[in-house]
């Protein structure tokens, strides 16, 4: 076996850097998404035996939905990147890079084997080049060819050493062999073909059969005229040891994906559900259009699904033309190799081998694959190809007339294809510029034009999506999926009607429920999203409530197993106040995943509408142990605990706060809960800091600017609570608990009697029955010494509240005091002694109504208008105008009721919030 040497290493690694160096400035596009950017299994919180259990795209090989491709290497490779980049694209295409030069040089290697050292070079730097490589390289997913290559070749070249001297079996190399084959499948199935290539090898090449000699044999054998040699039956011996490790890994295989093939439906390869001959005649032509790809690789296209190839439907259809004259040139090129010995026809028999073999199972002629054809599939048959043309090449250039023209050509087809594929990769870039690009090409494929719309889409163009969305569906009227792309892109643009009218002619689409048959086997399972979409945009819209649900349940009864409709309907069920009957929606999605976080997070929403909050705080739990970074479940669960009242949980609420900021840094819900928290451990410093954190971010943050002038009162710090409240008042003029401490602190540290007049005023006028405001307005006018105002007003109040025994109490002594000043004998108490004594007599009865103005209970909070942060702003004024002196309740019982209509008021807010969030 020919070495490779330093310099030509050199020369392939620097071709493919060449050539593929501005890969690196694309991302992650098509097939990239749902591998790299949705798939969990990527995440270092996701266990690694999962990458054993799910599929290439993060799916559980179990489920019904799944694609059944089983690569876990190589989505392990996807982890290491993430491990070392999370999402920087740079790092996944850089490595795919690396990868591809490292198949050029074992390539180079097994190359030696069949051709002369320049052919060798020649046939490696056309594989390195060639731009049908571009979406295996620049494409993310593509590793799993590139992977399953490296190992491919590994284990070709282990089998090619177990042949020892005179002709004796050396074990290692086979044993090698075999945990490569293992290896290059676990990387991508077509790895396993890889045992045929050995076994031709074996008899051909390291044997010297040819197809006349093994026949001659055959036939002496069964005429009893003579025995198997013994190195036939050494060779018998190794290929019975590969066959059946084959055996053994294809057992393996089925077991994975549980006997069962995934399920593809008519868009995406229409040939596969047609009847005959058009089925056959179709799959016969897709083997000539692969192979002009490789021979001109001009056109180039992402996708090749629905109707990019029209169906051969009759024999006359002229393209039969061309799978007859593909399967002369092929059956011709078979013959050639096997019947005539020699160099040449070994060369040409393995690269026969390595382009069919790898190609058989996406050739659709003994399975269905979901794609019509994929450039990605032709990595390694693209190997056979290059030797091919390397071997013919060095045919011409042998002959003297040829040999100028054979150079001329070949050094114009290298350099055409590798401009070719390094102006290929900047297709790549982004999802527009690839599917853009791919429109050049067929713009008869409806999931073209869709693609493009969902570029469009997520740039928030929905304008433009809209038309790209309309084309689809005229091109392929019958694409379900190309209406529901409408009717969302419509409710985007708020035009709810026409939105409708387009789920209504996806839902039209949609197979009659069979009873009794499977439902997975006669449309894609992503259609029936259908039935949420509509549902979720009728749903609006309170008197169709019953409607939505019966689209939920016309959902679940196509595909028992369908989760999505089970949550939806869970949360239409809660905004029906159904609470039993969403837990037992909920409960059902749970038996079909009970790995999902937001599952768990949406129980125990409902056992706080069910008022249960220990089950709720135990599932809330249970999706922050699934997701230790459940954003939702760590801040809801931490005013869980916060409302409890339990000092013990405040630890675990403070964490999960600070974990809550740490992922939502700019949101001030976070810091003001904290500063929550730290008013109720009574660290006011850091109450503090957190409110002016809150309010930093966002200063009209209702809840965190009342809170914060609150904690300023109670701690001796009234005079800067007041800019405080003039900010909160400014924001909100009718914040009624705001005018009340604002007046309370004008009246008793600025001395402001006017002022707090006005503000108590102003809360009547809000509310004329407010008995907090009124009573407060009577303190003022005690203490503008207006006595029979006072009395009228203190009578007004008390029968506003007239089982509140403190207002009776005051009146009582306004009452008395207004008798004593107008006794005769006042007359002769000394002037001094009467001031004095009306003075202590007004300190004790404001002093009085203070305290008894400080037992009224909390009014109800007004729901603020800061979307996002109702849950909290009721949870924020619980404590407003609480005291520690009450004569007639104790703080306890105070905060007690007050927490449990806040508790309830909260419950409510948080139901609404889950329910609008589709």
């Amino acid at each position: 076996m020919a070495e490779i040497s330093l310099k030509e290493a050199a020369l392939i690694v620097g071709v493919v850097a060449a050539c593929y160096w501005n890969s690196l400035f694309c991302g992650f596009v098509f097939d990239d998404v749902s591998a790299i950017l949705d798939n969990k299994d990527l995440h270092p919180s996701t266990p690694l035996k999962n990458l054993f259990q799910n599929d290439f795209w993060g799916t559980p090989m179990s489920e019904e939905r799944s694609h059944k491709s089983y690569r876990p290497l190589t989505v392990l490779t996807f982890r290491l990147n993430y491990l070392f980049s999370e999402l920087n694209a740079v790092s996944y295409h850089f490595l795919n890079l690396i990868f591809h030069g490292v198949v050029c040089v074992v390539f180079l290697k097994v190359c030696k084997l069949f051709l002369d050292n320049q052919s060798s070079i020649v046939a490696c730097l056309l594989f390195a080049v060639h731009p049908i490589h571009t979406e295996a390289v620049t494409g993310v997913v593509g590793r799993a060819e590139l992977l399953s290559s490296i190992f491919f070749l590994a284990a070709f070249l282990s089998y090619t050493k177990s042949k020892g001297p005179d002709n004796t079996i050396v074990w290692t190399p086979i044993a090698l062999t075999v945990f490569l084959v293992a290896v290059a499948t676990l990387c991508k199935e077509q790895g396993i073909t890889v045992v045929g290539i050995c076994c031709v090898y074996e008899v051909f090449i390291a044997q010297g059969y040819t197809l006349p000699v093994l026949w001659d044999t055959a036939v002496q054998i069964l005429r009893g005229k003579g025995s198997i040699p013994f190195s036939m039956l050494q060779t018998l011996l190794k290929l019975i040891v590969l066959m059946f490790s084959t055996l053994l890994l294809v057992v393996v295989r089925v077991q994975v994906i549980q006997s069962q093939l995934p399920v593809f439906t008519r868009f995406d390869n229409p040939a596969a559900v047609s009847p005959s001959p058009a089925r056959q005649l179709t799959f016969n032509y897709l083997l000539p259009v692969n192979a002009w790809l490789l021979l001109n690789p001009s056109e180039l296209c992402c996708d090749w699904t629905m109707g990019t190839i029209p169906l051969v439907e009759s024999l006359l259809d002229v393209r039969n033309i061309a799978t007859l004259t593909f399967f002369c040139l092929l059956g011709s090129l078979i013959v050639f190799s096997l019947r005539y010995p020699g160099d040449s026809s070994k060369t040409v028999l393995m690269a026969l081998c390595l382009i069919v073999l790898p190609f058989i199972p996406a050739s659709n002629l003994f399975f269905p694959v979901g794609f019509v054809v994929a450039e990605r599939v032709l990595y390694v048959p693209s190997m056979g190809f290059c030797i091919l043309v390397a071997h013919g090449w060095k045919k011409l250039s042998n002959r003297s007339m040829l040999r100028k023209i054979s150079w001329v050509c070949l050094v114009v087809v290298l350099f055409t294809h590798a401009l070719k594929t390094l102006h290929r990769n900047w297709d790549w870039e982004s999802e527009y510029t690839l599917f853009m690009s791919a429109l050049k090409v067929n713009k008869n494929n409806a999931k073209l034009w869709n693609n493009v719309g969902h570029a469009l889409e997520n740039e928030k163009n929905f304008e433009r999506a809209l038309q790209f969305f309309i084309q689809a569906t005229q091109v392929q009227p019958d694409d379900i999926g190309a209406h529901m792309n409408v009717g969302r892109t419509y409710k985007n643009l708020n035009k709810t009607k026409e939105a409708e009218k387009s789920y209504m002619i996806a839902k039209s689409l949609m197979p009659q429920i069979i009873p009794g048959k499977k439902y997975a086997a006669r449309v894609a399972p992503n259609h029936l999203n259908v039935y949420i979409n509509l549902a979720n945009l009728i749903r609006a819209n309170e008197s169709r409530l019953e409607e939505a649900d019966q689209l939920y349940r016309q959902a679940i009864s196509m595909r028992p197993d369908f989760k999505q409709a089970y949550i939806s309907r869970g949360e239409l069920l809660l905004k029906m106040n159904k609470p039993l009957k969403a837990k037992e929606a909920y409960l059902r999605a749970l038996e079909l995943d009970k790995t999902n976080a937001d599952l768990w997070y949406n129980l125990a929403i409902v056992y706080i509408e069910l008022k249960d909050p220990t089950e709720a705080l135990k599932n809330f739990n249970q999706a922050l142990e699934l997701n230790p970074m459940h954003k939702l479940a760590l801040f809801n669960s931490a005013l869980l605990m916060q409302e409890s009242g339990n000092a013990q949980l405040r630890p675990e609420a403070k964490q999960r706060l600070l974990n809550y900021v740490k992922e939502e840094p700019q949101d001030a819900n976070g810091y003001f809960n904290l500063g929550m928290l730290a008013m109720d451990d009574k660290k006011d410093a850091e109450a503090e800091a957190w409110m002016k954190k809150a309010i930093k971010l966002q200063p009209n943050f209702r809840s965190a600017l009342f809170n914060l002038a609150l904690l300023y009162s109670q701690t001796a710090k009234e005079l800067m609570a007041l800019p405080i409240l003039e900010d909160l008042l400014k924001y909100y003029p009718d914040h009624t608990k705001g005018l009340i401490l604002k007046g309370d602190i004008l009246m008793n540290q600025k001395k402001d009697i006017v002022g707090a007049k006005k503000c108590f005023e102003k809360i009547l006028e809000l509310d004329p029955n407010n008995v907090q405001g009124k009573h407060n307005l009577c303190v003022v006018y005690f203490e503008e010494r207006d006595l029979i105002k006072a009395e009228k007003c203190l009578v007004e109040t008390l029968a506003l509240a007239p089982h509140e025994e403190y207002i009776q109490r005051h009146l009582n002594i306004v009452r008395s005091k207004i008798t004593s000043l107008s006794a005769p004998e006042q007359s002769s108490v000394p002037a001094g002694d009467t001031a004095t004594a009306a003075a202590e007599e007004k300190k004790k009865s404001f002093q009085n109504l203070k305290e008894v103005k400080n037992e009224q209970k909390p009014s109800q909070t007004t729901a603020g208008n800061n979307k996002g942060h109702s849950k909290n702003k009721k949870q924020a004024e619980r404590n407003s105008m609480e005291k520690k002196e009450t004569p007639k309740k104790s703080t306890k019982d105070i905060k007690d009721i007050e927490k449990k209509r806040v508790a309830a008021l909260k419950r409510l807010e948080e139901i609404e919030r889950i329910l609008n969030g589709e």
